[in-house]
């Protein structure tokens, strides 16, 4: 709904939002597939599709579900409801699941096998491997199982999300008399649910085998005296939406933090069993979980392929994977010890990761926090991870009494208790930590460095696409900004007085900023453009992002193409809009990139009669992004700078022909091939233009 003018955008135009996730997982897969991917990579691709889908039913799902209960009419931008939506979905994961597991057993295992690492099954273990399991049982899993049995005085335990599980059916009397014909067994997260066999036992360099192979093989010893009758392993996944009331609690983290445990409680969306699950066993689990049938899924081998992403990083075979790389660092700083303060005066500069290090802003911090000279360090923390040498340098620059500001998102998914570790750290050393604005989360990537020089306040900036993650910085591709340009950094500095204080927004020089303009600086911008190509002008959009589903943004793109306006845009995930529909979209194309780096850029390029205004952005063209966070789209004003934008962002990603995807006006993408043209990979080509390669980079 236009929230000007009240218009309904629901149309067939528009593509639903979770049916279009599930395609990019399907291109996700398709990586998995690939033979010409080093096979532990390939495993590796197989494995994110499980995590992914697992944070799919964990959000997109369970919304779905508590529209259902709450039963909500409302049709989506798509004109689906809520139950519409949630058929297709559960008609498309099957498919997927069966797709997923097929190519794991037929392909990905045996190839594996092939090349020595294997994951050995109980009616292949031999008298040698049996011992050897059955001594790993006793010592090291037995000691941490509680089996429970179920009956009048236990009833069915309460089960972790996403946790390893045993139904176990049994027959006989234990020591106390009684004959309890069920029992569960959890499996503790800290046991590893792949083991690691010596290779004189395995019979070949790296040999497996499965936690639950374990279990299975053993777990009579659980029940003295019984007699197993079947053992069925199973996983819940649970609604992970936090559901902490903004404008009443009191202090947001304190009740943060009392909502986090319940994460793992929340209500079953979906319950995973093996294929030999008997009827009568997971129609039980069904009903002690307060599922129907339509949430079972089966699958042909472990319930969760998730634990496997571990083994590459277990297996010591550089040929099975890709080659090893070392991030670039710009000209200006590869002095040892360049002081970055004289840099940045100099010139703007600009990170391209992973293909360049991030190494030089945790070097600015680094320096900020001993150097004398600095008064006050500000920065915005989304993800930053448990382990981080940038946090630390913030620690450290309070401790030397800088003034240190840090707004912290504590609603940053599944990354709330890092941040709140971090936070509770930095109040310890005396910094001011903030949460940001109340409905409104912070995702604006910025840091800004306030140092004395000959008697006045000099401020110095960084900002970014992405996240102050030095580990997510090296598989995900980003732009990050280094500048001392007086009027970017004014803007900044508005921006953190927005975010600590109180008062009104004022007007920006240069950012365009979420809630306030950038979704209508984005919508003048395509206006612009469309008025352009009226005037019989050339008018070109190309934008790269995540997401693409503001329903305005989408007409505003449609009515440009139908003006002539040329529109390219690179959406690695879903995208609502429908390209080349005649008479609406027809000079509109979308692409997606999927490959060895995670795209996360997000860059936003309008010709604008030769201006070539270039701008990065840390919001992808979503509602949330718009209306519901606080987010910052700067421009690229050094020509050099944009140029390199343009070519290394746009043009390079335009040109792919082997990790692209188009997509069709019905939602599906079809994969380029370089067919009689020369292969290009956009992602190859920046390693060996920006990174110093350990060895010549595939085509991958």
């Amino acid at each position: 709904m236009n929230r000007k003018t009240g218009k309904d955008f629901r149309s067939p135009h528009f593509i639903n939002r979770e049916l279009g996730q599930l395609e990019f997982n399907q291109r996700v897969l398709a990586q998995a597939e690939n033979a010409s991917i080093p096979i532990l990579e390939r495993l590796r691709y197989l494995c994110i599709v499980s995590s992914n889908l697992d944070e799919f039913f964990e959000i997109r799902v369970a919304g779905l579900k508590e529209q259902i209960n709450l039963k909500s009419v409302a049709a989506g931008p798509d004109g689906m409801d809520a139950r519409q939506t949630l058929k297709q979905v559960r008609e498309q994961v099957h498919r997927l699941i069966e797709r997923q597991y097929r190519l794991l057993n037929s392909n990905i295992l045996p190839v594996l096998d092939m090349h020595g690492i294997r994951f050995l099954r109980r009616v292949s273990w031999n008298e040698a491997q049996r011992a050897w399991i059955k001594n790993f049982f006793l010592g090291e899993v037995m000691p941490v199982l509680t089996p429970i049995g179920l009956d009048p005085s236990h009833p069915f335990p309460r089960v972790l999300n996403k946790s390893l599980n045993f139904a176990v059916e049994l027959v006989g009397k234990d020591a106390f008399g009684r004959n309890s014909a069920k029992a569960i067994v959890q499996a503790p997260r800290v046991l590893p649910r792949t083991i690691l066999l010596p290779p004189e036992i395995s019979g070949c360099a790296h040999g497996f085998v499965f936690l639950s192979s374990i279990l299975h093989a053993h777990v009579g010893e659980l029940f003295g005296g019984m007699e197993v009758l079947s053992c069925h392993q199973f996983r819940v996944t649970r609604n992970s939406n936090l559901f902490v009331d903004e404008e009443e609690v009191k202090n947001l983290r304190i009740s943060l933090q009392g909502e986090l445990p319940q994460r793992h409680f929340g209500n079953a969306v979906r319950l995973e069993v093996t294929d030999n699950c008997s009827p009568q066993v997971a129609t039980y689990l069904l009903q002690q979980f307060e599922l129907g049938q339509d949430d079972l899924y089966r699958v042909d081998g472990p319930v969760n392929l998730v634990r496997l992403i571990g083994i590459p990083d277990q297996v010591a075979r550089d040929d099975l994977k890709f080659p090893a790389f070392t991030p670039g660092i710009p000209s200006d700083l590869l002095k040892k010890g360049a002081d970055m303060f004289k840099v940045i005066r100099k010139n703007d500069v600009l990170l391209h990761h992973p293909f360049q290090s991030f190494k030089p802003v945790i070097d600015l911090i680094q320096q900020a926090a001993a150097d004398p000279s600095v008064v006050a360090i500000k920065q915005t923390v989304y993800r930053t991870g448990v382990d981080s040498e940038l946090m630390e340098a913030l620690v450290t620059a309070a401790k030397h009494g800088k003034e240190v500001t840090v707004v912290v998102e504590l609603l940053a998914r599944f990354d709330e208790e890092a941040n709140i570790n971090w936070a509770s750290r930095l109040e310890e050393v005396g910094a001011h930590v903030v949460y940001g604005v109340v409905g409104h989360k912070t995702h604006a990537k910025m840091l800004m460095v306030v140092r004395r020089e000959d008697g006045k306040l000099r401020r110095y900036v960084h900002l970014g696409t992405g996240n102050y993650h030095p580990r997510t910085a090296r598989l995900y591709t980003d732009f990050g900004l280094f500048t001392s340009n007086e009027q970017m950094c004014a803007d900044v500095n508005e921006v953190f007085t927005q975010l600590t204080g109180l008062g009104k927004a004022n007007k920006l020089n240069y950012l365009w900023q979420s809630p306030f303009s950038l979704h209508s600086q984005i919508m003048r911008a395509i206006q612009n453009e469309n008025k352009l190509a009226k005037a019989g002008k050339r008018a070109h959009i190309i934008a790269k992002m995540n997401a693409l589903l503001e329903p305005e943004i989408i007409r505003a793109l449609y009515e440009a193409s139908q003006a002539g306006v040329k529109v390219d845009l690179i959406v690695r995930g879903v995208c609502a809009l429908r390209p080349g529909v005649p008479g609406l979209s027809e000079n509109i194309r979308v692409r997606s990139i999927i490959g060895r780096f995670l795209e996360h850029t997000r860059i936003f390029y309008f010709r604008n009669n030769l201006a070539h205004n270039v701008y990065l952005s840390s919001a992808d063209w979503m509602d949330r992004n718009f209306f519901r966070r606080v987010e910052v789209c700067f421009p690229v004003l050094d020509k050099k700078l944009k140029k390199r934008v343009i070519d290394e962002g746009l043009k390079a990603y335009m040109r792919d022909n082997f990790q692209a995807w188009e997509m069709d006006s019905d939602g599906h993408y079809r994969a380029k091939t370089p067919g009689r043209y020369v292969l290009k990979c956009a992602q190859s080509s920046l390693l060996q233009q920006l990174a110093e390669a350990a060895a010549p980079a595939k085509m991958v």
